[in-house]
């Protein structure tokens, strides 16, 4: 059988930003309704990024075979490039000449909070990037076009491929009824804290309940862990502390590759979040989502020191 992976979602630039400052002091509760601000961000870079690049990128870190899928423009050259160096197959990545590779402008301040802004370009027309017919152990359907989604999700399913549901980044595109309509074909949903609360209020679920009718649900809590749902029950999965929090962005990408490591490797489900875990601390360390170089015997020595696991 394929150990494959398919990682569906966005292939994008990340232009990020620091504002050495807080954005609770300058963001009021009360005058909220009329919000203008303008933050002075005296650093800024531009990175490889997008969910899919983002997740493929730490699943090679593991040795991995991660096939990311999904549309660039006509200015992605370079990204290609790079991924193939790395040894990333880009065979799914389609270029449409007249656009844009998507592109997302992100501000973070000292308390790691992050306001971004995000254009699409050529991720506006990734239904079109048919994925049928490739044959995979596991894959995510990662934030992407609402369309690009539902036709990665519809495809998988059509061929029995089974897949994440992370809605990330698109969660303000999907309404109850279309959450619902994705989880009744997806096999384990990942979300953040902050996301799992709107797909609760959204669904009138749970997520104990929505993680009955899936293999599980998989909620991250920052620097507390993870929970994961399986079985019936909520089991804690304690975190990997870092020395120090240098940036966020691309934290939860590392954490999906980690887990979709263990689920092709039919590892325990609580194993799997302990490896997504590590990788999501490794991530934070380092500036940027793929800057991060560790070898995969420095990931494996972290996940023995913090749980006893070996990394096979």
């Amino acid at each position: 059988m394929s150990n494959k992976i398919l990682v569906c979602g966005s292939v994008a630039f990340d232009t990020i930003t620091v504002f050495e400052g807080h954005f609770k002091d300058h963001i009021l509760p009360n005058s909220i309704q009329s919000l203008s601000v303008s933050f002075f961000v005296p650093s800024m870079r531009k990175e490889y990024g997008g969910c899919a690049g983002n997740i493929a990128y730490n699943l090679k870190l593991l040795g991995a075979d991660a096939v990311p899928v999904g549309t660039v423009g006509v200015d992605a050259g370079d990204y290609l490039e790079y991924m193939q160096r790395l040894g990333i197959d880009t065979s799914l990545v389609k270029v449409l000449p007249d656009t844009f590779t998507p592109q997302c402008f992100i501000t973070t301040d000292l308390d790691s909070n992050q306001i971004a802004s995000f254009h699409p370009g050529a991720m506006s027309r990734s239904s079109e990037n048919d994925l049928s017919g490739t044959q995979a152990a596991w894959a995510i359907v990662a934030p992407d076009s609402k369309e690009g989604m539902f036709a990665n999700a519809q495809r998988l399913k059509a061929q029995n491929t089974p897949f994440i549901f992370d809605l990330g980044q698109a969660m303000p595109l999907f309404s109850g009824d279309d959450l619902l309509q994705m989880l009744e074909m997806a096999q384990m949903l990942t979300a953040n804290d902050y996301e799992a609360s709107v797909i609760e209020q959204r669904t009138g679920r749970s997520m104990l309940e929505i993680s009955k009718s899936l293999q599980a649900a998989v909620v991250t809590r920052g620097g507390e862990g993870a929970i994961l749902y399986a079985d019936g029950a909520a089991t804690h999965i304690d975190p990997v502390r870092v020395d120090e929090v240098v940036d966020p962005t691309g934290c939860g990408d590392a954490h999906r590759a980690g887990l979709l490591y263990g689920l092709v490797n039919d590892w325990p489900l609580a194993d799997a979040c302990r490896l997504a875990n590590v990788m999501g601390a490794i991530k934070i360390s380092s500036k940027g989502p793929q800057n991060h170089q560790p070898s995969r015997a420095e990931i494996g020595a972290l996940l023995k020191q913090h749980y006893g696991i070996d990394l096979s």
